[in-house]
């Protein structure tokens, strides 16, 4: 019954939600996919530079789409490097990025996503719209405490906060509820896949906020379980079905979904309208 009555709170998540894009040779491809005025974030990976996440953003928003960059700070190397960016996103209509603190092993003068938030609004130069990351399942490096405290301190520059990718609802309900009662309002994004091959998914998954693939396995073991029996292509919806409740309760303030692709958007698109067809039936 629970899941039922939440239906009205799902179909308006899968309206519209954010979609996220790896900067890679097939993402503009990908992006056709998408309907115009679809918001959709940019990764920025230390495999690819910064410019190559503003570059595609810049695209994307000419294109019609709602382009929210990453802005890592590893990747950042100084100010002025900093400065040039913003510029060249303002200069773009791009007044809105998703700050992250980012993997690369030789940072430059900002070592973690709070210093280039303070960094932005010392140049006056903060976007309108920001948000950043946070963790149902804890972070491979950084100490719960920690976390908490830089969500704290983000919150006076950030608008929304999203989850990293996990599998068990449990998880993710109990650090929105935690978090809340640490007087944390930011509302959130939840972190969801798309539609993918299972080789993919697992790959990927094993490398978001986790060290290893075991890791991954350990702490997502009915996941896993599931996806063997799946039929070779995992599709999100039992996992929104048990997300439901928390996406229906106004404490948990659920902004919207934020869709982990991998650049898989065509099988991805096809899920959500199905969806959200079926949460408006």
């Amino acid at each position: 019954m629970a899941a039922v009555a939440a239906q009205p709170a799902l179909a308006r998540v899968l309206a519209d939600p954010t979609f996220e894009l790896i900067p890679l040779k097939n993402a503009l491809e990908q992006a056709s996919h998408m309907p115009a005025g679809r918001t959709v974030s940019i990764t920025a990976s230390p495999s690819h530079t910064i410019e190559a996440t503003v570059e595609l953003a810049i695209e994307l928003e000419r294109a019609g789409l709602r382009a929210i960059p990453h802005l890592s700070a590893h990747m950042i190397r100084d100010r002025a490097h900093l400065a040039t960016i913003l510029d060249r996103l303002a200069g773009a209509g791009i007044d809105r990025a998703f700050v992250v603190g980012g993997d690369t092993h030789e940072p430059g003068d900002f070592l973690d996503g709070l210093a280039l938030l303070r960094a932005m609004a010392d140049l006056g130069k903060l976007p309108a719209e920001l948000g950043c990351p946070c963790y149902p399942q804890g972070h491979p490096d950084i100490p719960d405490d920690a976390l908490l405290q830089a969500l704290h301190d983000k919150a006076e520059f950030v608008q929304y906060m999203t989850t990293q990718l996990c599998f068990d609802p449990k998880a993710t309900a109990s650090f929105i509820a935690a978090s809340r009662a640490e007087g944390i309002t930011l509302p959130v994004k939840l972190g969801i896949p798309g539609a993918a091959e299972i080789p993919k998914l697992l790959s990927i998954s094993a490398r978001i906020g986790v060290k290893d693939a075991s890791r991954f396995v350990l702490k997502n073991a009915r996941f896993v379980g599931a996806l063997l029996r799946s039929g070779g292509v995992y599709r999100p919806t039992h996992l929104l079905t048990q997300l439901s409740p928390l996406i229906a309760d106004p404490a948990a303030n659920v902004l919207g979904l934020h869709v982990y692709t991998f650049n898989n958007v065509p099988a991805t698109e096809e899920w959500r309208t199905e969806a959200e067809a079926t949460a408006r039936a």
